[in-house]
């Protein structure tokens, strides 16, 4: 019988090694997956190459596992933002490298490595810093520049339901990277608001199938939200803006 459903957080990230890579979803705060991410921080791996849109927000999630030192370098398209005064702190003194890479190649370069595409040409980046050293290729007129793929050990990801297969359905925006760093990775991670019984899950629906999904954790329903509708905004932290809203779900 596959059942993929592990019974703990650290049940979840265990055997991430030090040295490893690992892609962590999330556009901002949205799809970041906090919980995994601070199982991640208490498990101890360190010296890790981290691949996720951002460097972290605030002082939560994924800037916490930054501001712990784990991470030696960080495979980013978007750094620097106002809330990102942890990952500013450790580049200004030399603790932690930064790859920068444009938004439309990070996540091409993610799917790539999922769909096994060797590389690839895209003219972003032609004629800046980010393209020096690149093979270049005239196409119908226009310059690009050659791409590889990025694969990892390890994707950790949120989604908000899964049966016990592993097949995955996401919540609107928090979709974002989740699906294509689940295909690039050799084990993916995944905590989700639910678990379903097999059989719930319209097929038209699941945007991940199970094949490429390895761990499911339940970490219940998002504190945002009650009964799946949104309540209210977050913090930095991730923590309800209207607290006494969110505890009584929505009916103050």
């Amino acid at each position: 019988m596959i059942d993929k459903v592990v019974p703990s957080l650290a049940d979840a990230v265990a055997g991430i090694e030090d040295g490893a890579t690992i892609m962590i979803g999330g556009f901002g705060h949205a799809g970041q997956p906090h919980e995994l991410i601070d199982a991640l921080v208490a498990q101890g791996a360190s010296d890790l190459t981290v691949v996720s849109n951002n460097a972290g927000n605030g002082d939560g999630g994924l800037a916490a596992l930054l501001s712990a030192g784990r991470v030696r370098k960080i495979v980013c398209s978007f750094p620097r933002q106002a809330d990102s005064w942890v990952f500013d702190a450790l580049y200004r003194e030399g603790k932690i490298e930064l790859e920068l890479v444009p938004q439309g190649n990070l996540a091409e370069r993610i799917r790539a490595a999922g769909a096994g595409i060797g590389a690839f040409f895209t003219p972003t980046g032609v004629g800046t810093e980010l393209a020096e050293g690149k093979e270049t290729r005239e196409i119908n007129g226009r310059t690009y520049a050659l791409d590889y793929p990025i694969h990892a050990d390890f994707a950790v990801i949120s989604a908000l339901k899964a049966d016990r297969w592993g097949n995955l359905v996401y919540r609107q925006t928090a979709r974002n990277f989740g699906p294509i760093m689940a295909s690039a990775a050799t084990t993916s991670i995944v905590q989700v608001d639910e678990v379903v019984p097999l059989g719930e899950l319209d097929p038209e629906t699941v945007v991940t199938p199970s094949i490429y999904v390895n761990r499911v954790v339940v970490v219940g329903e998002r504190r945002w939200l009650a009964n799946n509708e949104f309540i209210g905004g977050v913090d930095l932290e991730g923590q309800p803006l209207d607290a006494e809203l969110a505890a009584t779900g929505g009916t103050k």
